[in-house]
């Protein structure tokens, strides 16, 4: 027995999804018009920045400076990283300038923003006087295609107009071997490391064996009977306990069998954590601690932190109400100018900047040659790149008091900066609502 099914889509027919299809492509036709003004005002930004050098000779150092300061106007407007602008504003300068064909087509729909990032990508590692070829081929070749089928063409196009090979080029490539952390959710972040690839895969190949190991010997013991961790899990545990225990083979500082000086260290973060949180039980406390620079850290981490360390804490005195750092205390031998900013900072003043202070400068607002004093109302925590740009760039700053640094971009436009107030330890509950007088027995004369 044979059913007659309708092809037509559930919640309305053909003309429906014909409407429906519509508006998403004018609505797309407009997202890309809007993206494409928005990357030639960032471009222009750019060249703004560059032509205020005039008939100076512009080395990389001051250009680098130029992008930073007009970046930073930018970013501090729209309550973003300036690090993130310089990007937006060096991606927009490359794509205007190297790129035209694929942003015209960009901009008349032909192609998607996927797909200009490919061209992008791909074209990057290509000498500037071979773009404008890439760029015309790269057009021709989009068209109807996606665009991770589209990376797979523009790879062999773009291999044809290197001017050397891929020997000499992945020796060069080598020299951005780099380690970084990105932040994620959830006390979670990704650490990434761009290697060799035949380094990386090596490694996680290890660490597939290692975890398989662990795996096939699960049943042997007690212990490893209730080890219910997946592959990817364990490879992930094994790979942090060998970078964080293991002392490194490669040490130069090795002079017998011991570690040598490269086995000794340890990582150093900078953790605030509640004092109920390191003295009661989870279920009892719920205020988080936090992880500076990357955000909360949950509670069983810290009281693990302050169980297994051997450093000493600062104790941290704040106002009840109003969390203002009021007094620190330590057993460590630092001076209290140190512990007391590093207790009110706690990150880099940059207005946004999150690089935790201990990864920062105690730099003089007022330069200390012009006659600053060294004092808790003329310091203040910036990492190396904010502090590099206070002195190399027209933005400046001003300390207010209580810790408030107020900054001048160089349209003159004004941002401030407090310092963050630690969560109150009072916390005040309503009253309870009075309780209504008693009704009379009988009515009154």
């Amino acid at each position: 027995m044979f059913m007659n099914v309708s092809s037509t889509p559930a919640g309305g027919g053909p003309r429906a999804l014909s409407a429906v299809l519509g508006e998403v492509l004018r609505t797309g036709a407009v997202l890309a018009a809007a993206e494409v003004a928005r990357m030639r005002a960032l471009a222009e930004a750019g060249h703004l920045a560059l032509d205020v050098m005039g008939e100076r000779p512009v080395s990389s150092r001051v250009a680098e400076m130029a992008l930073r300061e007009v970046a930073s106007e930018i970013a501090t407007a729209e309550h973003v990283s300036d690090r993130t602008v310089q990007t937006q504003i060096g991606r927009a300068m490359t794509l205007v300038d190297d790129y035209p064909g694929t942003l015209t087509a960009w901009e008349q729909g032909a192609i998607t923003r996927a797909h200009v990032h490919a061209i992008l990508e791909i074209g990057a590692p290509l000498p500037v006087e071979v773009r404008a070829e890439f760029d015309a081929l790269a057009v021709a070749t989009a068209e109807g295609l996606s665009p991770g089928r589209l990376r797979t063409r523009l790879a062999v196009l773009a291999e044809t107009l290197q001017p050397t090979t891929i020997t000499e080029r992945h020796q060069r490539g080598r020299d951005t071997r780099c380690v970084r952390v990105v932040t994620g959710q959830d006390g979670m972040s990704d650490l990434v490391a761009t290697l060799p690839t035949v380094l990386a895969v090596g490694i996680y190949d290890r660490l597939t064996q290692q975890a398989r190991a662990i795996i096939d010997t699960r049943g042997d013991t007690p212990l490893t009977a209730t080890d219910e961790r997946t592959t990817a899990q364990l490879r992930a545990d094994v790979l942090a306990d060998l970078l964080l225990t293991a002392a490194p083979d490669a040490d130069p500082t090795r002079t017998d069998d011991g570690p040598g000086t490269l086995g000794t260290i340890r990582a150093r973060v900078q953790v605030v954590v509640p004092a109920l949180t390191m003295l009661t039980p989870q279920q009892e406390n719920t205020d988080p601690a936090e992880l500076i620079g990357h955000g909360p850290l949950d509670a069983d981490t810290a009281r693990a932190l302050t169980e297994s360390t051997t450093t000493p804490w600062d104790r941290v005195i704040t106002h009840p109400i109003t969390g203002a750092v009021l007094h620190t205390d330590t057993y460590h031998r630092t001076t209290a100018i140190d512990r007391y900013l590093r207790a009110r900072d706690r990150h880099c003043r940059w207005p946004g900047c999150t690089v935790p202070a201990i990864r920062s400068e105690i730099d003089h607002t007022l330069d200390y040659a012009l006659g600053g004093p060294t004092h808790i109302r003329n310091l203040a925590h910036l990492c190396q790149r904010h502090h590099t740009q206070k002195q190399f760039t027209r933005w400046s700053v001003t300390q207010l008091p209580d810790g408030i640094l107020e900054w001048t971009s160089p349209t003159g436009r004004t941002y401030r900066d407090e310092p963050l107030p630690y969560s109150p330890t009072i916390k005040f509950l309503p009253d309870d609502p009075p309780e209504p007088e008693p009704e009379p027995d009988h009515a009154p004369f």
